[in-house]
């Protein structure tokens, strides 16, 4: 298998990767207080129903994909091939003026998964952040998304924010809030 900066050839492969979510746990968002004194708690829980969600590129990520990988914009795309297709990717945007790098999207193959390609991909990004003397690493999950969750604690990823409106006023009941991670990298 090997890691290497994708190509503009890349771009029609990456689509065929499966990211493909599945899980069967969710983080579920406990919030207490009012006004300027709230707070959450987050704990795993039983989905209803296993969660099987396709997890296609979306326009915005097709995008912003096509623009780093470019060179028009800044930022960092890692593809990894095994038998000469590509089996994960690893989008990156880099943001200066934060003091960032910022996670896009991270999809490894339903049959490539668990075999530690996603694990090298974000110790890639996060070496090279440090060269470019970023802060911190930055990643957006929901809730739902208990495996990508586990992932981002286990690479020493802290949970910085929770955003309970973020895709709609409805995301509570749905069990789908978006947390903010970061990994400072001082």
């Amino acid at each position: 298998m090997e890691i290497r900066p994708a190509t503009v050839a890349d771009l029609n492969h990456i689509a065929d990767i499966d990211g493909t979510i599945e899980s069967a746990e969710y983080l579920h968002v406990d919030r207490t207080g009012e006004g300027l004194a709230p707070s959450w708690k987050l704990d795993p829980r039983p989905l209803r129903s296993k969660l099987i969600e396709s997890n296609a590129l979306d326009d915005d990520r097709r995008f912003t994909l096509k623009q780093i990988v470019t060179g028009i914009e800044d930022g960092t795309v890692l593809v990894a091939e095994h038998g000469g297709s590509a089996v994960a990717m690893l989008l990156a945007q880099h943001r200066p003026e934060r003091g960032t790098m910022k996670l896009v999207d991270l999809r490894v193959d339903y049959d490539i998964r668990r075999q530690g390609v996603a694990t090298v991909m974000v110790y890639q990004i996060m070496q090279q952040a440090r060269a470019m003397e970023l802060r911190a690493v930055f990643a957006e999950t929901r809730t739902s998304n208990h495996p990508a969750n586990k992932f981002l604690q286990k690479l020493s990823f802290q949970i910085a924010g929770l955003d309970t409106h973020r895709h709609s006023n409805h995301d509570m009941v749905k069990e789908s809030a978006t947390i903010f991670w970061y990994a400072p990298l001082d």
